[in-house]
């Protein structure tokens, strides 16, 4: 017997169940840079959904472990988790969508755009970046970002 799936809808909805939060907007995305607990354990280039909820800005990473990791990662010994980022909708000053517009780059170095949040971390300003996948029929990055925004 198959296991049965869950419907996207579903799992957005028990998502907003489980942090208590509205999900206004999502999409997928790679981390880059700017959030302090990643970089100095160096957890960058992991991927995860990037989401905006009526709290405030989450970058979720779930792991998944391919045949690759379990032939060449016998000798690892931490076991993957689940890392999350959250940003409280009041200590963002602003959230926006950079591309690269030469098209020269662009055929030369084809690269996602990246999403760029500063946010307040105490006293100091901080700029988290985020790479996103934006697919032709998926307006959603365009939503997220105006959702962080207000």
């Amino acid at each position: 017997m198959r296991k049965t799936e869950k419907s996207a809808d579903d799992f957005w909805r028990e998502y907003g169940e489980k942090t208590g939060e509205k999900v206004l907007a999502h999409s997928i995305g790679r981390y880059v840079s700017g959030w302090e607990e990643f970089d100095s354990n160096r957890w960058t280039s992991i991927w995860g959904l990037v989401i905006a909820t009526s709290g405030g800005f989450r970058f979720h990473h779930f792991p998944q472990q391919s045949w690759l990791d379990s032939l060449f990662g016998g000798g690892r010994l931490e076991e993957p988790k689940e890392r999350t980022i959250f940003i409280p909708k009041e200590k963002i000053i602003s959230a926006r969508l950079l591309t690269e517009t030469k098209w020269w780059k662009k055929f030369l170095v084809p690269s996602q755009p990246q999403l760029v949040i500063d946010y307040h971390d105490g006293d100091n300003t901080r700029r988290l970046l985020v790479e996103v996948v934006i697919k032709a029929k998926d307006p959603g990055i365009g939503d997220l970002v105006e959702k962080l925004n207000h």
